[in-house]
Protein backbone atom coordinates (compact mmCIF):
# COMPACT_ATOMS: atom_id res chain seq x y z
CA UNK A 1 0.00 0.00 0.00
CA UNK A 2 1.28 3.21 -0.50
CA UNK A 3 1.22 5.77 2.24
CA UNK A 4 1.76 9.40 3.37
CA UNK A 5 2.77 11.29 5.52
CA UNK A 6 1.97 15.33 4.88
CA UNK A 7 3.19 18.66 7.14
CA UNK A 8 0.63 19.49 9.46
CA UNK A 9 -0.71 22.87 8.95
CA UNK A 10 -2.92 23.72 11.67
CA UNK A 11 -1.56 26.39 13.74
CA UNK A 12 1.14 25.48 16.22
CA UNK A 13 0.97 21.75 15.46
CA UNK A 14 4.31 19.88 15.87
CA UNK A 15 3.08 16.27 16.07
CA UNK A 16 3.46 14.03 12.85
CA UNK A 17 1.38 11.13 11.29
CA UNK A 18 4.55 8.60 11.80
CA UNK A 19 7.50 7.91 13.50
CA UNK A 20 10.64 6.70 11.31
CA UNK A 21 10.53 3.47 13.08
CA UNK A 22 6.86 3.38 11.96
CA UNK A 23 8.19 4.09 8.47
CA UNK A 24 10.69 1.11 8.89
CA UNK A 25 8.53 -1.33 9.98
CA UNK A 26 6.05 -0.58 7.10
CA UNK A 27 8.57 -0.84 4.17
CA UNK A 28 10.32 -3.94 5.55
CA UNK A 29 6.33 -5.37 5.57
CA UNK A 30 6.44 -4.02 1.47
CA UNK A 31 4.52 -0.94 1.78
CA UNK A 32 5.21 2.64 0.19
CA UNK A 33 5.69 5.32 2.82
CA UNK A 34 5.77 8.58 1.24
CA UNK A 35 7.27 11.51 3.64
CA UNK A 36 6.71 15.33 3.07
CA UNK A 37 9.87 17.07 3.51
CA UNK A 38 10.10 18.87 7.15
CA UNK A 39 6.80 16.31 8.44
CA UNK A 40 9.00 15.55 11.15
CA UNK A 41 10.86 18.09 12.17
CA UNK A 42 8.59 19.75 14.98
CA UNK A 43 9.11 16.23 16.42
CA UNK A 44 12.68 15.78 16.36
CA UNK A 45 12.50 13.87 13.37
CA UNK A 46 14.25 14.95 10.20
CA UNK A 47 14.08 13.76 6.99
CA UNK A 48 17.15 11.64 6.80
CA UNK A 49 15.58 9.46 9.57
CA UNK A 50 12.68 8.90 7.77
CA UNK A 51 14.93 7.72 4.30
CA UNK A 52 16.94 5.74 6.35
CA UNK A 53 14.11 3.87 7.18
CA UNK A 54 13.07 3.57 3.93
CA UNK A 55 10.75 6.56 3.19
CA UNK A 56 10.61 8.45 -0.05
CA UNK A 57 10.62 12.51 1.11
CA UNK A 58 8.32 14.66 -1.82
CA UNK A 59 8.61 18.05 -1.80
CA UNK A 60 4.59 19.21 -1.77
CA UNK A 61 1.32 18.09 -0.01
CA UNK A 62 -0.18 17.51 -3.40
CA UNK A 63 1.93 14.91 -4.19
CA UNK A 64 1.83 13.10 -0.84
CA UNK A 65 -2.22 13.48 -1.47
CA UNK A 66 -1.77 12.37 -4.96
CA UNK A 67 0.12 9.37 -4.16
CA UNK A 68 -1.21 8.31 -1.03
CA UNK A 69 -4.06 5.35 -0.22
CA UNK A 70 -3.43 5.82 3.19
CA UNK A 71 -2.97 9.09 4.42
CA UNK A 72 -1.43 9.47 8.47
CA UNK A 73 -2.26 12.71 9.76
CA UNK A 74 -2.45 14.02 13.46
CA UNK A 75 -5.31 17.10 12.86
CA UNK A 76 -7.86 17.05 10.87
CA UNK A 77 -7.60 18.05 7.12
CA UNK A 78 -8.43 21.97 7.24
CA UNK A 79 -10.13 23.57 4.42
CA UNK A 80 -7.11 24.73 2.09
CA UNK A 81 -6.36 20.55 2.25
CA UNK A 82 -10.13 19.47 0.69
CA UNK A 83 -9.03 20.33 -2.64
CA UNK A 84 -6.08 17.41 -2.49
CA UNK A 85 -8.26 14.86 -0.75
CA UNK A 86 -8.74 12.10 -3.20
CA UNK A 87 -11.29 10.38 -3.92
CA UNK A 88 -11.67 6.96 -1.60
CA UNK A 89 -8.25 7.38 -0.15
CA UNK A 90 -8.34 6.84 3.89
CA UNK A 91 -7.41 9.17 5.89
CA UNK A 92 -6.48 8.23 10.04
CA UNK A 93 -6.68 11.82 12.33
CA UNK A 94 -7.81 13.46 15.51
CA UNK A 95 -10.79 14.58 13.25
CA UNK A 96 -13.09 15.69 15.69
CA UNK A 97 -15.68 16.13 13.31
CA UNK A 98 -18.72 16.92 15.68
CA UNK A 99 -17.04 20.17 16.24
CA UNK A 100 -15.80 20.39 12.19
CA UNK A 101 -16.69 23.07 9.70
CA UNK A 102 -19.83 21.59 7.78
CA UNK A 103 -17.63 21.86 5.08
CA UNK A 104 -14.80 19.40 5.57
CA UNK A 105 -17.44 16.64 6.52
CA UNK A 106 -19.59 17.42 3.11
CA UNK A 107 -15.90 17.49 1.40
CA UNK A 108 -15.54 13.51 2.90
CA UNK A 109 -19.07 12.74 1.66
CA UNK A 110 -18.42 13.77 -1.64
CA UNK A 111 -15.07 12.21 -2.82
CA UNK A 112 -16.14 9.14 -0.79
CA UNK A 113 -13.30 9.56 1.87
CA UNK A 114 -13.22 6.84 4.96
CA UNK A 115 -11.99 8.91 8.12
CA UNK A 116 -11.10 7.22 10.61
CA UNK A 117 -11.37 8.87 13.66
CA UNK A 118 -8.22 8.25 16.16
CA UNK A 119 -10.22 9.48 19.32
CA UNK A 120 -13.49 7.24 18.70
CA UNK A 121 -11.46 4.52 18.05
CA UNK A 122 -12.92 2.47 21.42
CA UNK A 123 -12.47 -1.72 22.66
CA UNK A 124 -15.46 -3.08 23.57
CA UNK A 125 -14.92 -2.31 27.40
CA UNK A 126 -15.25 1.14 26.24
CA UNK A 127 -11.52 2.21 26.36
CA UNK A 128 -10.15 4.70 23.94
CA UNK A 129 -6.65 3.31 23.24
CA UNK A 130 -5.45 6.16 20.77
CA UNK A 131 -6.71 8.93 22.57
CA UNK A 132 -6.32 7.96 26.22
CA UNK A 133 -2.05 9.01 25.96
CA UNK A 134 -2.84 12.73 24.77
CA UNK A 135 -5.38 13.13 27.33
CA UNK A 136 -2.83 11.60 29.54
CA UNK A 137 -0.32 14.30 28.83
CA UNK A 138 -2.91 16.91 28.44
CA UNK A 139 -4.27 16.25 31.94
CA UNK A 140 -0.65 16.27 33.43
CA UNK A 141 0.40 19.75 31.95
CA UNK A 142 -2.32 21.63 33.44
CA UNK A 143 -0.38 22.50 36.66
CA UNK A 144 2.71 24.24 34.70
CA UNK A 145 0.10 25.54 32.22
CA UNK A 146 -2.35 26.89 35.48
CA UNK A 147 0.43 27.88 37.18
CA UNK A 148 2.21 30.01 33.92
CA UNK A 149 -1.14 32.21 33.67
CA UNK A 150 -1.68 32.35 37.67
CA UNK A 151 1.77 34.66 37.80
CA UNK A 152 1.06 38.11 38.12
CA UNK A 153 3.08 39.11 34.95
CA UNK A 154 0.56 37.13 33.06
CA UNK A 155 -2.24 38.30 34.20
CA UNK A 156 -3.35 36.45 36.73
CA UNK A 157 -4.22 36.60 40.27
CA UNK A 158 -0.50 35.75 41.48
CA UNK A 159 -1.47 32.48 43.78
CA UNK A 160 1.21 29.95 44.04
CA UNK A 161 -0.34 26.55 43.50
CA UNK A 162 1.40 25.09 46.28
CA UNK A 163 0.90 27.64 48.63
CA UNK A 164 3.54 27.83 51.85
CA UNK A 165 3.61 27.47 55.01
CA UNK A 166 0.61 30.02 56.62
CA UNK A 167 -0.58 30.10 53.26
CA UNK A 168 -3.03 28.30 51.63
CA UNK A 169 -2.23 26.85 48.47
CA UNK A 170 -5.05 27.55 45.64
CA UNK A 171 -7.97 25.72 45.06
CA UNK A 172 -8.62 23.75 42.01
CA UNK A 173 -11.40 22.70 40.37
CA UNK A 174 -11.51 19.29 37.85
CA UNK A 175 -14.77 19.12 36.07
CA UNK A 176 -14.80 15.31 34.95
CA UNK A 177 -12.49 11.75 36.31
CA UNK A 178 -12.01 10.62 33.25
CA UNK A 179 -8.32 10.35 32.13
CA UNK A 180 -7.45 14.11 31.84
CA UNK A 181 -9.20 14.64 35.12
CA UNK A 182 -7.48 11.63 37.01
CA UNK A 183 -4.04 12.77 35.12
CA UNK A 184 -4.88 16.60 36.41
CA UNK A 185 -5.65 15.40 39.77
CA UNK A 186 -2.11 13.72 40.18
CA UNK A 187 -0.41 16.33 39.16
CA UNK A 188 -1.96 19.02 41.07
CA UNK A 189 -1.91 17.30 44.21
CA UNK A 190 2.14 16.37 43.82
CA UNK A 191 2.50 20.47 43.97
CA UNK A 192 0.04 20.59 46.91
CA UNK A 193 -3.02 22.24 45.82
CA UNK A 194 -7.07 21.83 47.47
CA UNK A 195 -8.50 19.66 44.72
CA UNK A 196 -11.65 19.29 44.23
CA UNK A 197 -13.21 16.35 41.71
CA UNK A 198 -16.56 16.61 40.07
CA UNK A 199 -18.11 13.92 38.18
CA UNK A 200 -21.87 12.53 37.72
CA UNK A 201 -20.32 8.70 38.47
CA UNK A 202 -20.45 8.33 41.69
CA UNK A 203 -18.61 5.07 41.48
CA UNK A 204 -15.58 7.06 39.29
CA UNK A 205 -15.76 9.50 42.47
CA UNK A 206 -15.45 6.31 44.89
CA UNK A 207 -12.36 5.46 43.10
CA UNK A 208 -10.52 8.78 43.44
CA UNK A 209 -11.48 9.07 46.91
CA UNK A 210 -9.59 6.02 47.05
CA UNK A 211 -6.59 6.27 45.09
CA UNK A 212 -5.83 9.75 46.99
CA UNK A 213 -6.72 8.70 50.41
CA UNK A 214 -9.48 11.09 50.90
CA UNK A 215 -7.23 13.87 49.91
CA UNK A 216 -9.38 14.90 47.36
CA UNK A 217 -12.48 16.41 47.89
CA UNK A 218 -15.35 14.60 45.29
CA UNK A 219 -18.85 15.86 44.32
CA UNK A 220 -21.57 15.26 42.07
CA UNK A 221 -21.44 17.38 39.73
CA UNK A 222 -25.09 18.81 40.02
CA UNK A 223 -25.31 22.57 38.14
CA UNK A 224 -25.44 23.95 42.21
CA UNK A 225 -22.17 22.10 42.81
CA UNK A 226 -20.38 23.51 40.38
CA UNK A 227 -21.44 26.92 40.79
CA UNK A 228 -20.50 26.81 44.37
CA UNK A 229 -16.80 25.43 43.67
CA UNK A 230 -16.11 27.57 40.87
CA UNK A 231 -16.80 30.78 43.35
CA UNK A 232 -13.83 29.75 45.44
CA UNK A 233 -11.58 28.36 42.97
CA UNK A 234 -8.34 29.83 41.34
CA UNK A 235 -7.83 27.52 38.71
CA UNK A 236 -10.46 25.41 36.75
CA UNK A 237 -9.29 22.64 34.60
CA UNK A 238 -12.63 20.76 32.33
CA UNK A 239 -11.66 16.87 30.82
CA UNK A 240 -15.66 15.86 29.89
CA UNK A 241 -15.44 13.69 27.32
CA UNK A 242 -18.55 12.03 25.07
CA UNK A 243 -17.04 10.13 22.45
CA UNK A 244 -18.21 10.84 18.99
CA UNK A 245 -20.42 13.83 20.27
CA UNK A 246 -19.91 17.30 20.85
CA UNK A 247 -19.25 18.27 24.30
CA UNK A 248 -22.32 19.69 26.58
CA UNK A 249 -22.36 23.21 27.94
CA UNK A 250 -21.93 22.55 31.96
CA UNK A 251 -20.01 25.89 33.14
CA UNK A 252 -22.36 28.87 32.77
CA UNK A 253 -21.50 32.46 31.92
CA UNK A 254 -22.69 33.28 35.09
CA UNK A 255 -21.08 30.89 36.89
CA UNK A 256 -17.75 32.19 35.43
CA UNK A 257 -18.79 35.91 36.62
CA UNK A 258 -18.58 34.70 39.96
CA UNK A 259 -15.41 33.30 40.05
CA UNK A 260 -12.54 34.89 41.78
CA UNK A 261 -11.33 37.92 39.63
CA UNK A 262 -8.13 36.77 37.26
CA UNK A 263 -8.12 33.18 37.93
CA UNK A 264 -7.47 30.70 35.42
CA UNK A 265 -9.40 28.06 33.11
CA UNK A 266 -8.35 25.28 31.00
CA UNK A 267 -10.87 24.17 29.06
CA UNK A 268 -9.63 20.63 27.77
CA UNK A 269 -12.58 19.67 26.03
CA UNK A 270 -12.12 22.72 23.67
CA UNK A 271 -11.30 20.15 20.94
CA UNK A 272 -14.72 18.82 21.52
CA UNK A 273 -16.62 22.49 21.22
CA UNK A 274 -15.28 23.09 24.23
CA UNK A 275 -18.20 22.66 27.92
CA UNK A 276 -17.93 25.99 28.74
CA UNK A 277 -20.37 28.66 27.60
CA UNK A 278 -17.52 31.65 27.30
CA UNK A 279 -14.71 29.46 25.88
CA UNK A 280 -13.41 29.48 22.49
CA UNK A 281 -10.28 27.96 20.12
CA UNK A 282 -7.11 29.66 21.04
CA UNK A 283 -3.25 28.66 19.66
CA UNK A 284 -0.14 28.09 21.27
CA UNK A 285 0.79 31.24 19.47
CA UNK A 286 -1.89 33.14 21.10
CA UNK A 287 -2.97 30.86 24.03
CA UNK A 288 -5.40 33.06 25.99
CA UNK A 289 -8.05 35.76 26.18
CA UNK A 290 -10.08 37.50 29.09
CA UNK A 291 -13.98 36.92 29.32
CA UNK A 292 -15.99 38.01 32.42
CA UNK A 293 -12.29 38.64 34.19
CA UNK A 294 -11.44 35.23 33.88
CA UNK A 295 -8.02 34.16 31.72
CA UNK A 296 -9.51 31.14 29.25
CA UNK A 297 -6.73 29.12 28.05
CA UNK A 298 -8.18 26.88 25.58
CA UNK A 299 -5.61 25.68 23.24
CA UNK A 300 -7.00 22.33 21.50
CA UNK A 301 -4.03 20.70 20.86
CA UNK A 302 -2.49 20.98 24.11
CA UNK A 303 0.37 17.95 23.73
CA UNK A 304 1.57 19.36 20.41
CA UNK A 305 4.15 21.18 22.44
CA UNK A 306 5.48 18.13 23.75
CA UNK A 307 5.84 17.03 20.39
CA UNK A 308 8.30 13.90 20.39
CA UNK A 309 6.70 12.35 23.64
CA UNK A 310 3.14 12.63 22.44
CA UNK A 311 3.96 11.56 18.91
CA UNK A 312 5.47 8.67 20.27
CA UNK A 313 2.51 8.02 22.79
CA UNK A 314 -0.37 8.02 20.67
CA UNK A 315 1.72 6.18 17.48
CA UNK A 316 2.17 3.30 19.80
CA UNK A 317 -1.62 3.08 20.73
CA UNK A 318 -2.34 3.46 17.04
CA UNK A 319 0.45 1.17 15.31
CA UNK A 320 -2.04 -2.26 15.62
CA UNK A 321 -4.40 -0.20 13.59
CA UNK A 322 -2.07 1.20 11.10
CA UNK A 323 -0.11 -1.82 10.43
CA UNK A 324 -3.88 -3.69 9.85
CA UNK A 325 -5.06 -1.01 7.72
CA UNK A 326 -2.39 -1.55 5.74
CA UNK A 327 -2.12 -4.88 5.54
CA UNK A 328 -5.74 -6.24 4.97
CA UNK A 329 -7.28 -2.37 3.53
CA UNK A 330 -10.41 -0.93 5.06
CA UNK A 331 -13.03 -3.50 4.37
CA UNK A 332 -10.85 -6.36 6.01
CA UNK A 333 -9.98 -4.32 8.29
CA UNK A 334 -13.52 -3.19 9.44
CA UNK A 335 -15.18 -6.36 9.65
CA UNK A 336 -12.17 -7.97 11.65
CA UNK A 337 -11.74 -5.39 14.56
CA UNK A 338 -14.70 -3.87 16.11
CA UNK A 339 -12.22 -1.24 17.88
CA UNK A 340 -11.54 0.21 14.90
CA UNK A 341 -14.54 0.29 13.10
CA UNK A 342 -16.31 2.46 15.64
CA UNK A 343 -13.40 4.81 14.89
CA UNK A 344 -14.62 5.11 11.25
CA UNK A 345 -16.13 7.75 11.16
CA UNK A 346 -17.34 8.33 6.86
CA UNK A 347 -17.13 5.54 4.85
CA UNK A 348 -18.40 4.86 1.23
CA UNK A 349 -20.12 8.22 1.13
CA UNK A 350 -21.96 7.50 4.14
CA UNK A 351 -21.82 8.77 7.81
CA UNK A 352 -21.33 6.04 10.45
CA UNK A 353 -21.09 7.98 13.78
CA UNK A 354 -24.52 8.20 14.93
CA UNK A 355 -23.89 11.38 16.75
CA UNK A 356 -22.47 13.05 13.80
CA UNK A 357 -25.32 11.73 11.76
CA UNK A 358 -27.75 13.76 14.30
CA UNK A 359 -25.81 16.93 14.04
CA UNK A 360 -26.25 17.02 10.33
CA UNK A 361 -29.63 16.20 10.33
CA UNK A 362 -30.25 18.99 13.02
CA UNK A 363 -28.69 21.36 9.84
Amino acid sequence: MDIGIPVEVHPTEYRVGLTPQGVGLLTKAGHRCFIERNAGAGSGFMDGDYEKAGGRIVYAAEEVYSRADLVLKVGSPVLQELDLLRDKQTICAFWHLPAQPREIVQACLNKGITAISYETIQTDDGDLPVLRPLSEIAGRMSPQIAARWLQTDGGGNGVLIGGLPGIPPANVAVLGAGTVGLNAVRAFTGLGAQVYVLDHDLARLQYIDTLFAGNVVTMVSYDFNIARVLRSCHVLVTGILVPGQRAPILVTREMIANMRPRSVILDITIDQGGCIETSRPTTHADPVFIEEDIIHYCVPNIPSVVARTATHAYLNAAWPYIQMLADIGISRAMEQDSALRRGVTIHNSQVLNKSLAMILEEG
